[in-house]
C-alpha cells in the first residue's frame, strides 16, 4: 500500500510508500497508471537525490527513445498524485537542466504495510523474438508469475508501448498476478517481422507455434480477443495435445466477408476507408471515428493513447493489409473439434464483432459456455464495469484446474 498523509509543517508532506497498489494521499485511494505509479516509487526511494532524464529514460522507459514533452507529461502526473499543485513550494523540484528532486521527508512502511514485510517485487517483461515457419520473426514478452498462460496476437500490438499503455497496461497487470502471461506481436506489427508478409490463417496458427516453442510452452491456456479467437481455434484443432482451455473475448467464426452472403462486406469497407485517411490521427475526424468505433466510451486521453499505439504498431497500408486478411478467416468447419473447455465472452453492444458470431462459435465447441456483458467496447477498457467483469470472468475460469 502507498500512502500520502500531512506532515509537520505547511511546506512539507510526509510521503509514505511501497511498491504495490494502491496508492493513498489523504486517506482516499487514488488510480494511478501504471507507469506514474513507477515513477512516484522511484522518486520516492530517493528523496532529496538529483534524478536525472538520462536515469528516468533508463530505469522507467528501459533505455528507448523518449520525446521531453513525454517525460513532462509523466512529470505532471506525478505531480497531481503527490498533491504538487503549489509552484513556489515545490513537492518534486525541478533543477533546470539537471533533472528532478523530491523534495519531502520519506518514511518506509508506515500505515497499512509492515516495516519487515517483504515489498512485491514490480512485474518486468522480458523481451524475445521466435523464428515462424516461413523465416519471420515474431516477438514475444514473458511477465508475471505462476502457471503459464498464452495471450493470442491480435490487431494492434506493440510490446513495448502496451507496457506503457493506460489502456493494455492494467489487463497485463492482472494476469500477471497469477499467470507468467506469454504474449506477442502479430507478424509485420510492433515488434515483429517485415509488413511484406502473408497474414493468411495459416501463417498466424504457425506464428503462435513458433512462440509456444520458443517460450517453452508445452500445455497451456490461451486467453485471446477480436481476431486472435478465430486463430487460437484454428491453433487449437491442429494442436490439441498443446491447448488446456481458452477464454475468447469478443471474437468471431466467420470474418465479414463469409458472413450472410457478403452482408457485413458495407463495414469492413467504411473501416479500411476510416483506416486509410484517419490513421495515427487522433485529432483528425477519421481517426477519432475509427478509434470512437472500437472504444465508444473512452476518454479523449485513452483515445490519444489508441491512436499512439496506431502509428507505432504499424503504418496504414500493413492494417489495411492484415484488416483485408481477417475479413476473410472463417473457421467455423473446425471449431467442432476443439474439445478443450472454452469460455467465450462478448459484450451486448460490441460494434465491431457482433454477439451472434458469439453465440454461433458456442453453438459449434463441445465444451463452451457464454458470457454476455453488458457493454459496448470491443476493446476491453479500464475503469468500466464490463472491464471488471471480463478480467475476473477470464481469471476464474483460467486457473480452473
Amino acid at each position: 500500500m502507498c500512502r500520502l498523509g500531512k506532515g509537520t509543517s505547511a511546506n512539507q508532506r510526509l510521503v509514505r510508500v511501497c511498491l504495490t497498489a494502491p496508492f493513498w494521499k489523504s486517506d482516499k485511494v487514488v488510480s494511478l497508471e501504471p507507469q506514474v505509479f513507477e515513477l512516484v516509487a522511484f522518486f520516492a526511494e530517493r528523496p532529496g537525490q538529483l534524478v536525472t532524464r538520462a536515469d528516468l529514460v533508463d530505469v522507467i522507459w528501459g533505455g528507448r527513445i523518449v520525446s521531453d514533452s513525454t517525460i513532462s507529461t509523466r512529470i505532471n502526473a506525478v505531480r497531481r498524485a503527490i498533491g504538487d499543485d503549489d509552484p513556489k513550494r515545490r513537492k518534486l523540484e525541478t533543477l533546470s537542466k539537471r533533472g528532478y528532486r523530491l523534495a519531502v521527508e520519506v518514511v518506509q512502511g508506515i500505515g497499512n504495510h509492515s516495516v519487515d514485510e517483504p515489498a512485491k517485487t514490480p512485474i518486468r517483461q522480458s523481451v524475445k523474438a521466435a523464428r515462424s515457419q516461413d523465416g519471420t520473426i515474431i516477438s514475444h514478452a514473458t511477465s508475471g508469475n505462476g502457471a503459464p498462460l498464452l495471450r493470442a496476437g491480435q490487431f494492434l500490438t506493440h510490446l513495448n508501448l502496451d507496457w506503457e499503455s493506460q489502456i493494455r497496461r492494467p489487463l497485463l497487470d492482472q494476469f500477471g498476478e497469477h499467470f507468467s502471461l506469454t504474449r506477442y506481436d502479430q507478424r509485420g506489427t510492433g515488434l515483429s517481422g517485415s509488413p511484406e508478409t502473408d497474414y493468411s490463417l495459416e501463417r498466424l496458427v504457425e506464428d503462435m507455434l513458433a512462440v509456444a516453442d520458443n517460450a517453452g510452452l508445452e500445455r497451456f491456456p490461451i486467453w485471446a480477443s477480436s481476431q486472435g479467437v478465430p486463430v487460437s481455434l484454428a491453433f487449437a484443432a491442429a494442436h490439441p495435445d498443446r491447448v488446456s482451455r481458452m477464454v475468447l473475448y469478443g471474437g468471431f467464426v466467420q470474418g465479414r466477408a463469409k458472413r450472410e452472403n457478403g452482408k457485413h462486406l458495407g463495414l469492413a469497407e467504411t473501416l479500411i476507408d476510416l483506416i486509410a485517411e484517419g490513421w495515427g490521427k487522433p485529432d483528425g475526424a477519421f481517426g477519432k471515428a475509427y478509434t470512437t468505433l472500437f472504444m465508444p466510451d473512452a476518454t479523449s486521453e485513452q483515445i490519444e493513447d489508441m491512436c499512439r499505439m496506431q502509428l507505432v504498431s504499424a503504418s496504414s497500408d500493413t492494417a489495411i493489409a492484415l484488416r483485408r486478411a481477417i475479413d476473410s478467416f472463417d473457421v467455423s468447419d473446425l471449431v467442432a473439434s476443439v474439445e478443450v473447455p472454452v469460455l467465450v465472452i462478448h459484450c451486448t453492444d460490441d460494434s465491431v464483432n457482433p454477439l451472434e458470431q458469439s453465440r454461433l462459435m458456442t453453438s459449434l465447441l463441445p465444451d463452451a459456455s457464454l458470457t454476455v456483458v453488458d457493454g459496448r467496447n470491443h476493446v476491453p477498457l479500464p475503469g468500466t464495469a464490463a472491464w471488471e467483469v471480463i478480467v475476473s470472468s477470464s481469471i476464474d475460469f483460467l486457473k480452473t484446474v
